[in-house]
Parts: structure tokens; sequence; C-alpha cells
């Protein structure tokens, strides 16, 4: 009888980025992290780093204020990866098209990091969240998602098989709800 192939063990990590500015004269894809987001962006990283979860793949929205989270995020990461910053990010209509995305990795990539916008993150987050490990995390996840949230799933199998309800919901923290 042959043996069976275990199943590869992936981890999806969404973060929204940062509380950011509206200063007069900015286009929405340059405006800065306001002073609130520049404190929660590296809270996020610590909560990565303190729970193991450095991803091997860092996807980042090309938008000026997803790209410094991401810089203050990864300061705090032991051993942060170079990340990708994908302009399709900032363009996503629909969290069903972020996870098509996702399915579309290579398996190799273990854990991945998607820092970018709302709607989509959220939308994505409670579509793939079939299980969660704390049902009080998953009520507080459908409720919102907001700036500077991170939601941590777990999904086993090929990135191809990534479907709405495939994955569990590990953790989902926000800097001001814990």
């Amino acid at each position: 009888m042959p043996e069976q192939q275990q199943e590869q063990q992936h981890r999806i990590v969404l973060v929204r980025h940062a509380k950011s500015a509206w200063p007069d004269g900015v286009d929405d894809h340059e405006r800065p992290l306001a002073p609130r987001g520049l404190r929660a962006a590296p809270l996020a990283g610590r909560r990565l780093a303190g729970h193991g979860w450095t991803p091997d793949l860092a996807l980042v929205s090309t938008a000026e204020r997803a790209l410094r989270t991401w810089q203050l995020m990864a300061a705090e990461l032991p051993a942060p990866p170079e990340a990708v910053h994908d302009g399709r990010l900032y363009g996503l209509d629909t969290g069903e098209q972020l996870i098509a995305l996702l399915a579309a990795l290579p398996d190799p990539v273990a854990t991945v990091l998607v820092l970018g916008h709302n709607p989509v993150l959220h939308e994505a987050a409670d579509a793939l969240a079939g299980e969660a490990d704390d049902p009080a995390q998953a009520a507080r996840l459908r409720e919102r998602f907001p700036t500077a949230a991170v939601a941590v799933l777990a999904f086993t199998g090929p990135w191809q098989r990534l479907r709405p309800g495939t994955a569990r919901l590990v953790d989902h923290w926000t800097p001001k709800g814990g």
C-alpha cells in the first residue's frame, strides 16, 4: 500500500494598513500614515513576532500607507521576508479576487502575509474562515476589520484548493481590542 502524502499546511496573515491621514491635495494612493497608524503598525508586527507568525512572503499594496505599515511591522519581525509590492492589491474590488490571487501562490510558500485595504481584506477573511479556534474572535471578525487589524488563518492542502470556508481562523487581533 503506497504511503499517503501528508497535506501541506499553509498560513494566511491578512493585515489592513494602519490608520492613514487625509491631507488636502494628496492623492488617495499617496496618503501617509496618521500618528495613530505610526503607533499601531509596530504593535501588529510585535503580535506576529510574539506568536512566531513570520511570513515567507509578504504581498504589500503599493499605496503609501500600506508600504509604510509594512516597513514598521517588518522592523518588529525576527527575519522579515522581502516584500513584493503588488499593485493589484490596491485595485481589488472583492474578497473573492483576493482569494483567487492566494489560490495561485506556489505551494512552497508556507505563510503569506497580505497587507492591503478594506473592504476586500474583511470580505476575504470572513469568507475564508469556515471554522475558528475562538468563537469570540470569529464574531469580532464578522463585525469589523479596523485599521492595523490582523487575521491569521490556517489552511491545509495545496493553494489551488483554497476556497471560501476552507480555512480556520487562528487569530484576529486589533490594536484597540487585543
